[in-house]
């Protein structure tokens, strides 16, 4: 069995659940704190073990591939007014020679076919997907726990899913199960939106995946589903027929940055985490709650 080293992040989309901000700034480099959302998303990935992450990106995306590049002028200002620790802070996030590479994505036409245009990169290898707008806050990581199902199920397709809201099954996209036993269980389809009280189970479809690269044929036929779309769930849908799927329910706390309450809860609650401004982000946020 293949071991999990690649990750596929799909970055080219709109962003416009949180317009206007996004009319000149890429959804992922809005910040949380003082990182942009995608600062965490690649932190997930690393300590994971992802030795190569792929990007997909579209027209007006060049401050991602900006963002994991040397800004000499800043570096050379902090190296100079001795700055040094706010300098090694920079540094570390770039990447290691190979270990990022940016695939264009002509025209947005779905989830799936922004993965299908990793193929290459990819190769015949098991792969991660990982959405990059949502920050899974977990020890271990969101990532990490799915590549240890993975590796526990003998190399199966690993969804990550977790509860959805009490009454809100028919928003999202729900996974039926064979039998639900802990927190990891095959998977026997997955439902759209399902009407009011026809729900299969109450988990939905989370931000990470771990696929075998067979997805890819199921994906090269470019077939349109919901919102005239190639949709990554069709795919995984056909290839359930032959491959085993797990969920996993993992252990963490999700935040949707992609929309703005979403992304207004991850800043309070990342705040709250930094030891260096926990106290302070509290005596701000209390006032504000009476």
């Amino acid at each position: 069995m293949a071991r999990v080293r690649k990750a596929v992040l799909p970055v080219a989309g709109l962003g416009t659940r949180v317009l206007p901000a996004t009319k000149t700034i890429p959804k992922e480099l809005l910040t949380v704190v003082d990182r942009p959302i995608l600062s965490y998303v690649v932190e997930e990935a690393r300590q994971a073990g992802i030795e190569h992450l792929v990007f997909v990106t579209g027209r007006a995306k060049g401050a991602i591939e900006d963002y994991f590049d040397h800004q000499v002028e800043l570096e050379d200002q902090l190296r100079a007014k001795g700055k040094t620790a706010m300098l090694e802070e920079l540094l570390a996030e770039l990447p290691k020679p190979g270990e990022m590479s940016f695939v264009r994505q002509m025209a947005p036409l779905g989830l799936g076919h922004a993965v299908w245009c990793a193929r290459d990169l990819i190769g015949d290898e098991p792969f991660a997907v990982m959405l990059p707008d949502m920050i899974m806050d977990a020890t271990p990581g969101a990532l990490a726990q799915a590549i240890e199902a993975h590796e526990q199920t003998g190399g199966a397709n690993i969804v990550v899913v977790e509860p959805c809201p009490e009454g809100q099954a028919h928003q999202y996209g729900i996974v039926a199960l064979d039998g639900q036993d802990g927190r990891l269980n095959r998977m026997t389809g997955m439902v759209e939106k399902p009407p009011k009280g026809t729900e299969p189970s109450n988990l939905f479809i989370s931000g990470r995946y771990v696929l075998n690269a067979s997805i890819f044929d199921a994906l090269a036929h470019h077939e349109k589903g919901a919102g005239g779309e190639i949709q990554l769930t069709d795919a995984m849908a056909r290839l359930m027929k032959t491959e085993p799927f797990h969920a996993l329910e993992y252990a963490g706390t999700t935040y949707d940055c992609g929309d703005k309450v979403g992304l207004l809860r991850a800043n309070v609650a990342m705040a709250l985490k930094r030891p260096d401004l926990a106290e302070a982000a509290r005596a701000a946020i209390t006032p504000l709650l009476s």
